[in-house]
């Protein structure tokens, strides 16, 4: 089965500090993989390259058969690439479900159309609905989004990512500073996804990484240093000396 996502040699720097150095980075149809790495491995970086924030200095990017390397990032998005940030960009006065059915209304090309008036857009609102209710949302579709916990905010960014119909998704630290007992919760709704979206997650809580990935690439410096699956990258001790430390508790 051909990689949904692909790089090869994939670099950029910055003067001379090369950022992300030759990565050769491969994500099969419905994965779940992790990228983990020390801070300031180029994990972001990483990603920002894969969406086209950044421009590579080197090296090429292909979305099944489609080389996406000179793209821009909004042709990418229309072609099935979605992310999350590190840091949320809701709007704290809308609701979940108000947030949601712009999202779509955007993706449908109807954000322009001032003229309509929201309500009428009953499918947006079904399909805003359902996604809601897949990820646990759907109780709290009419509470204002800064009323939220924060960890339900998370969700609330993936839900938006998903009304692009991705077929790849991107989360950067999609569980930064939400609360432990909430952090499972978001792992969960992340694993359950539907099988036809391919998902890479940077995330630095080593239990989330294991317990919800199927396969792990480790970059560090800027390159990858192994791939592999949760008990292969447990065993390795290279992990173990350059990231999860000797006493680390799945190695």
């Amino acid at each position: 089965m051909s990689a949904v996502l692909r790089t090869r040699g994939l670099g950029i720097s910055f003067g001379a500090f090369r950022a992300v150095d030759d990565v050769n980075l491969t994500l099969e149809p419905g994965a779940r993989q992790a990228l983990i790495g020390p801070n300031g491995a180029g994990k972001t970086t990483l990603i920002n390259l894969l969406t086209g924030v950044f421009k590579p200095t080197h090296g090429t990017i292909h979305m099944g058969e489609r080389e996406l390397t000179a793209l821009s990032a909004d042709k990418r998005a229309r072609m099935g690439l979605a992310r999350t940030f590190q840091i949320n960009t809701l709007f704290p006065s809308l609701t979940p479900l108000l947030s949601v059915v712009l999202a779509i209304s955007e993706r449908d090309g109807l954000g322009a159309v001032w003229w309509r008036p929201l309500k009428r857009n009953k499918a947006a609102f079904d399909e805003a609905h359902a996604l809601l209710g897949r990820l646990k949302l759907d109780a709290l579709a009419d509470v204002p989004v800064a009323e939220l916990a924060y960890g339900k905010q998370r969700l609330l960014e993936i839900a938006l990512a998903m009304a692009a119909r991705p077929r790849i998704l991107l989360l950067d630290e999609p569980a930064a500073g939400v609360p432990e007992d909430e952090s499972g919760e978001l792992f969960e709704a992340i694993a359950e996804l539907p099988q036809d979206i391919s998902v890479l997650f940077i995330e630095h809580d080593m239990n989330l990484v294991f317990r919800f990935s199927r396969r792990i690439s480790v970059l560090v410096a800027g390159r990858i240093l192994t791939e592999g699956s949760p008990a292969e990258i447990g065993r390795d001790p290279r992990v173990r000396e350059v990231y999860l430390g000797h006493g680390a508790a799945h190695v």
